[in-house]
């Protein structure tokens, strides 16, 4: 982190606004709460499975009727999909690909998608996706056997707009070009969060750029990835409804090693999408690059450690539990939220929570001094039993649809 002129501190991926101390303590909470509220995020990822996808194939044919002319489009699309596929694999000019019949193309072809088309009485115009099937098309590819493939890779898309940051904060056009992406054919093992829940909350803008290893050690093990890259997308419009510069940044790891950058264009908002796609495909084909190099290499400070089982000694007695609540049954875990004004706070609820009869474990998921912190609780025994013994401790329970909220019972 460094410094702007002004003195206000700087991540990597931009400046961070600051909140005035008068509103710390009352505005923090609110803030995060909200940040898990509403309908207007979450974008699941589309088809993942691997096929090779090649997209921004241009079709203009006429014939007798409408119907035909699409038909005659798809097989076309079919025939320049197969050269540009082959082109790509064996690096070589398409014009080298071995001529297929439609037959085998049909075989091949998983399917087509529609990128934008214009149909006519005889004239069929459009941009298409043909999609092939990995198993099919591997050994006329000449492809013998799998290439290199990364450790999962979370992914948190970060988009500029107006001079603000967004992930998943709320549902962004980058979001929902990545999840339009079709991965499978990639080298790189995408994990990509839908968005909701409690995306918001541990995968935001300050979350990208924190360089410490241990809170990324929890999210790498809660989401089931190894590492991070942060794809990012900075937008600038010239005026409402006019041109869209974008320029795109392929960062990875909790340091922002920047691998790519380069900028696109596109004419208007209604062109957008397409310019985002375009964006995230060479980013991916960034990233590719980056492995094939060896610069995207996991980083060995991210492994998780497993926790030691201590052993029980062969002739320990059982004793048993003077506690009035007692939690019986098989190790759960639970996200609560509880309010952390100061780290002395923060502090008093952990040990709290390690006080609960049948409590294993408690860990801190979000830290947030002034407003509400997510921890990690692993316990013995059912939802129900839990939520007594955290009564009888003091606390006030309320479900949150997917979690626990604590507070402490007024005396």
């Amino acid at each position: 982190m460094g410094h702007s002129p002004q003195g206000q501190p700087v991540t990597k991926f931009g400046r961070i606004l600051l909140v005035p101390a008068g509103m710390a303590t009352i505005g923090l909470g609110a803030i995060a709460w909200a940040q898990i509220e509403g309908n207007d995020r979450g974008v699941p990822p589309i088809d993942s499975s691997a096929n090779y996808e090649i997209g921004g194939v241009q079709v203009d044919v006429s014939a007798k009727t409408a119907d035909q002319a699409r038909a005659f489009g798809w097989r076309l699309a079919q025939r320049r999909g197969w050269k540009l596929l082959w082109g790509r694999v064996n690096n070589a000019p398409p014009e080298q690909a071995p001529n297929l019949s439609d037959g085998q193309l049909d075989q091949m072809v998983a399917g087509v998608s529609i990128e934008d088309e214009k149909i006519g009485p005889h004239r069929y115009i459009a941009r298409l996706g043909v999609l092939f099937d990995r198993g099919r098309a591997a050994e006329l590819l000449g492809i013998r056997a799998a290439g290199v493939r990364s450790v999962p890779m979370l992914v948190i898309p970060v988009m500029w707009s107006s001079g603000a940051p967004q992930s998943f904060e709320r549902r962004t056009e980058w979001q929902k070009a990545w999840a339009r992406f079709r991965s499978g054919g990639s080298p790189i093992d995408y994990v990509r969060p839908v968005g909701s829940g409690l995306d918001p909350l541990l995968l935001n803008i300050a979350q990208a750029g924190r360089p410490g290893r241990g809170q990324w050690r929890n999210l790498l093990e809660q989401y089931g990835a190894a590492d991070i890259v942060v794809p990012i997308v900075k937008l600038e419009r010239r005026w409402p409804g006019g041109p869209v510069a974008a320029v795109f940044e392929a960062y990875h790891g909790p340091d922002g090693q920047l691998l790519a950058r380069f900028a696109l264009r596109c004419d208007n908002s209604d062109a957008m999408p397409a310019m985002l796609d375009e964006g995230v495909r060479r980013l991916d084909e960034a990233y590719a690059a980056a492995l094939r190099d060896g610069r995207l290499n996991a980083d060995t400070s991210l492994a998780v450690e497993p926790e030691e089982v201590p052993a029980l000694p062969e002739e320990a007695p059982i004793e048993a539990s003077a506690s009035p609540v007692a939690l019986a049954g098989a190790a759960s875990t639970a996200i609560v939220q509880v309010d952390t004004p100061d780290d002395a706070a923060r502090a008093a609820v952990e040990g709290a929570l390690r006080g609960v009869p049948g409590v294993r474990s408690v860990r801190v998921d979000s830290l947030a001094l002034g407003g509400v912190s997510l921890m990690r609780v692993g316990f013995d025994g059912d939802p129900q039993a839990f939520r007594a013994a955290l009564q009888a401790a003091g606390f006030t329970v309320e479900d949150t649809g997917g979690g626990l909220r604590l507070r402490r019972a007024a005396r």
